[in-house]
């Protein structure tokens, strides 16, 4: 999950791409990073950190030029290594940068074939470089000096034959305009839009419609699985459907934690499907338990309090904010290590004792995936006073390792992995839990658009969507995904912090 934009213009655009990270912070806080085109010449300022961190006022002054794209980065595998933050860059043909948003589930024989008949090296362990390099190699192949619009669309053509897995791509042709497509599967999201200027019309492609709206932009579409735009520096529009065999199958995750709860993906409003999510669950507990105890419905901030409302209105309880969010700690689902998410969880929630004192509780989490933090949470419920604290997931059990961009662990390390419900509540020291039927999930999701005939829901189901995701790559990256894997990399970048310091 990562958070990517594209500008064209005829004015700068460097600060209108800053305030859509801004914006899309949320999907990435490892790395960001923004270039932009001045004619013929680039200029780019990329780095670890949060937007805020990475770009300062002199940064800013010298990314002059009227396109460019930008990239918050949220690491799928836990390497938190700025050589890999984005965007990337190659000098030929015409000089492309690319930033991505997905994760490519045949990397490995990719990089060989880049190697072995394209002739190209790679130099970090982004599947986004690789992808880069086999877009520039296709373009290479087709491409003339003027490159038009039709040989952009034909080396897309030819990129959605050799990758796989789930991508959204922006990308900037030196010169003469940006490029962005969407994976056949259409698994992550892609909009555009347009802003009439006295300069003439100004067009954005970004991961989420609210980073257009947040700059003035009219969303104009989602880009369709498999779908390519182009926008020439002149402001012009092309557009092409560029794969054979597509379907529209959205994460479900975007609508349940990722995307921000004010954004529209495939024309489905986020706010409103959460809200359905909290009706669908309380029909749920009032089936199982339809004397339940409960006195109070209280979330778990944020992404889960749309849900919560909705919920505590069809059980007829009220609805209470008993946790108090410390707003400057980060994400803690998208950390990259356990050590520094079990360190964030007390950090970043405070309860207020009078809401949890001597109640019955019910706790409303969007999705319970490790069950650590859940368990940190139940356990703070219970030192503020409450009586019995229950527990309801908006989503149903997290089984499954997610492959494509979402950093879930190895599968025997999420807590729903080979455990019952009634074991579940047990490890996390829950008196009761419930889930989200999958079932229920989809319904909630699809009221949006019926148009929407399935999305990937491989975290619950197992499913792949692009069903070349066998046993043999579910195992490597488990191995790269395992919380362990992921604390000695922390333990190692702190020692280095530690050297820099003690060297400074």
């Amino acid at each position: 999950m990562c958070g990517i934009v594209g500008i064209v213009s005829q004015r700068e655009v460097a600060q209108v791409i800053y305030d859509a990270l801004l914006v899309l912070q949320h999907r990435g806080q490892d790395s960001a990073g923004i270039v932009v085109g001045d004619e013929n010449k680039l200029n780019l300022r990329k780095a670890n950190g949060q937007v805020s961190d990475v770009f300062h006022t002199r940064h800013m002054r010298e990314l002059t030029g009227t396109m460019g794209i930008g990239h918050v980065r949220y690491p799928t595998a836990g390497c938190s290594s700025s050589a890999e933050a984005q965007p990337f860059y190659v000098n030929s043909p015409y000089g492309i940068t690319l930033a991505h948003n997905g994760n490519l589930t045949n990397v490995e024989t990719l990089k060989s074939e880049l190697y072995q008949s394209d002739l190209r090296h790679i130099n970090t362990e982004s599947d986004s470089e690789v992808l880069l390099n086999v877009f520039a190699h296709e373009l290479q192949s087709c491409g003339s000096l003027k490159l038009t619009a039709d040989e952009i669309f034909t080396a897309i053509t030819e990129t959605h034959k050799r990758i796989e897995g789930a991508y959204a791509v922006v990308a900037m042709l030196t010169g003469k305009g940006i490029v962005g497509f969407r994976d056949p599967h259409g698994i992550r999201p892609m909009v555009y839009g347009k802003r009439e200027t006295s300069d003439g019309c100004e067009y954005m492609i970004a991961s989420e419609s609210v980073a257009l709206q947040t700059s003035g932009f009219e969303l104009i579409a989602d880009l369709q699985p498999g779908e390519a735009v182009f926008i020439d520096s002149a402001g012009e529009i092309h557009q092409r459907q560029c794969a054979v065999a597509t379907e529209l199958n959205p994460c479900i995750f975007e609508y349940v934690y990722l995307a921000r709860p004010d954004s529209i993906i495939d024309d489905i409003y986020v706010y409103k499907a959460r809200l359905r999510m909290g009706t669908k669950l309380a029909h749920k507990i009032l089936r199982q338990m339809p004397k339940h105890d409960i006195d109070v419905v209280i979330p778990i901030p944020d992404t889960s309090r749309p849900s919560a409302i909705e919920l505590a209105f069809h059980l007829g309880v009220k609805f209470r904010e008993g946790f108090i969010k410390n707003r400057y700690i980060g994400r803690t689902f998208i950390m990259p290590g356990q050590q520094m998410r079990k360190k964030s969880v007390r950090r970043k929630l405070n309860p207020i004792d009078i809401e949890f004192k001597g109640k019955n509780v019910l706790l409303v989490d969007d999705s319970i995936v490790r069950g650590t933090t859940s368990k940190q949470i139940i356990q703070m419920a219970r030192e503020a006073g409450a009586k019995k604290v229950y527990i309801a997931s908006a989503a149903p059990p997290v089984r499954y390792p997610n492959v494509y961009g979402i950093d879930m662990p190895a599968a025997n390390e999420l807590v729903a992995f080979d455990r019952s419900e009634e074991e579940i509540a047990k490890f996390i020291g829950a008196d009761w839990l419930i889930y989200q039927d999958l079932d229920d999930l989809v319904d909630a999701v699809q009221e949006g658009n019926r148009r929407v005939k399935g999305f990937d829901c491989s975290c619950f189901d197992g499913n792949y969507v692009t069903k070349t995701v066998g046993d043999e790559y579910l195992d490597k990256i488990s191995t790269l995904r395992k919380d362990s894997a992921k604390d000695k990399g922390e333990e190692q970048l702190n020692v280095v912090g530690m050297d820099l310091h003690n060297n400074a």
